[in-house]
């Protein structure tokens, strides 16, 4: 597998190289140079494969001889080894649970794959492999708990302070060993800069290995695909067809994920890029004008992202084609007000509890179908379990949500973090001094 910089094609690098630069130099995003279309026996008989079947198919699609078979499929069969059920709710409207992972949350395919991958492409006596990632709620945890206690690795994670959720907080601060946390004083956009400049730093990058846990590394995209392809075979086993998924989007990788699939031949109608107060897409293809700008902090907090790095992928997969991009893909946002109310409606309908990232997919699907077409397979996508969010739910909900296991050995571990502000040289020193 091959891959380039969105900043420049010509710049191509192995997969191997992608998946630990993380970031070109050129501060573009590296893509496939081949996006390769699955077989029609294949996706003509999508219900006949499992999630792991599925997973091993379009990841050797993708990544051609990188990997041996068998040992990608050990690293498959250790990484996805939880289940991903889309769940009816009324007819033509189903949500994909994505949150029956150890860190109970959709980013574990990422990161659990990515981890495995890193491990198996990192050779015995290499120099350490410092992971940085940047979270807005989930993804730190998920990092966490995919790179804990992986040898020769060493995970910092950035998160910014008072905006994540008690819980997902104890999931960032409470591991040891070869992770650690930084509560920034700031947003998720501060976060993610601070990662970014580190990449581009001479300095760092001749002291330490520095790779990307977040959903700019290609590494965590290519597994998000596979739980498209996995819904889709599960409505199409159920007889359904014309598919529509509605997707929480903050930094745009999980959507982004789904137009790779659907480049790969997904059988899918349309996307609805999904989001809260923090609307710059929705905006650009209202208005046919990108402009970020900063976040805000919201109830659904994972989603607070004013300048979603992913963005320029998806660009790139349309080639700037914003006709063509508009016309797969309808983005609504919605306030905090809006929010929780689409939280009670989803309990009060259906007694099911959804996160606040949840209930703002499954908003935007019910508008669509009804702006648009009611005949179509409406699936939206479950982020997150609704427990990590307790304080943003009536009682009367709140009261009906299990609290699994684990969050409850969390909460008996101590919280050990470290404290910055939001400027690099900072945060390059915090990296040089505790090396």
């Amino acid at each position: 597998m091959q891959l380039y910089s969105t900043n420049n094609p010509s710049a191509q690098v192995t997969f191997k190289e992608a998946v630990f630069n993380s970031m070109p130099q050129d501060k573009g995003l590296y893509m496939p140079v081949n996006i390769p279309r699955l077989d029609d026996k294949f996706i003509n008989n999508l219900d006949s494969y499992t999630l792991p079947e599925i997973a091993f198919h379009v990841a050797k699609n993708l990544l051609g001889d990188d990997i041996p078979a068998d040992d990608l499929k050990a690293i498959i069969d250790d990484a996805i080894n939880f289940y991903a059920p889309i769940v009816e709710l009324e007819k033509n409207v189903y949500v994909l649970e994505l949150f029956h992972g150890p860190s109970l949350a959709f980013k574990d395919f990422g990161a659990r794959f990515m981890s495995r991958i890193m491990s198996y492409f990192l050779a015995d006596g290499e120099k350490q492999l410092d992971v940085l990632v940047a979270t807005s709620g989930d993804t730190g945890g998920a990092v966490a708990l995919g790179f804990l206690g992986v040898p020769n690795t060493r995970v910092t994670i950035l998160y910014p302070k008072g905006k994540v959720s008690d819980i997902q907080e104890l999931q960032l601060t409470t591991n040891g060993q070869n992770i650690r946390a930084i509560e920034v004083d700031g947003t998720f956009d501060d976060c993610q800069t601070l990662v970014k400049q580190a990449f581009t730093d001479a300095e760092l990058n001749k002291k330490f290995r520095l790779t990307s846990a977040n959903s700019i590394n290609i590494a965590r995209l290519i597994p998000q695909t596979f739980y498209y392809f996995n819904a889709c075979a599960q409505a199409l086993k159920n007889g359904k067809n014309k598919i529509v998924f509605s997707v929480p989007s903050g930094n745009f990788g999980n959507i982004g994920a789904g137009l790779l699939a659907w480049k790969m031949g997904l059988p899918v109608e349309h996307f609805i890029a999904a989001t809260n107060a923090n609307n710059t897409v929705p905006e650009f293809l209202k208005t046919g004008i990108y402009q970020p700008k900063p976040s805000v902090s919201t109830l659904s907090n994972a989603m607070d992202v004013g300048n979603p790095s992913n963005w320029v992928r998806i660009a790139d997969m349309f080639k700037n084609d914003t006709e063509q991009l508009k016309s797969l893909v309808t983005g609504y946002s919605y306030n905090d007000e809006q929010t929780l109310k689409a939280m009670e409606w989803v309990y009060d309908a259906y007694k099911y509890v959804v996160c606040p990232h949840t209930a703002i997919a499954w908003q935007a699907l019910k508008d669509w179908q009804q702006d648009n077409r009611t005949d179509t397979t409406g699936i939206f996508l479950s982020t997150a379990h609704p427990c990590k969010f307790p304080d943003v739910f009536p009682d009367k909900i709140a009261n009906k949500i299990v609290v699994p296991e684990q969050v409850s050995e969390l909460q008996k571990k101590p919280k050990q973090a470290a404290k910055l502000g939001r400027d690099f040289e900072g945060f390059k020193a915090y990296l040089l001094s505790n090396n």
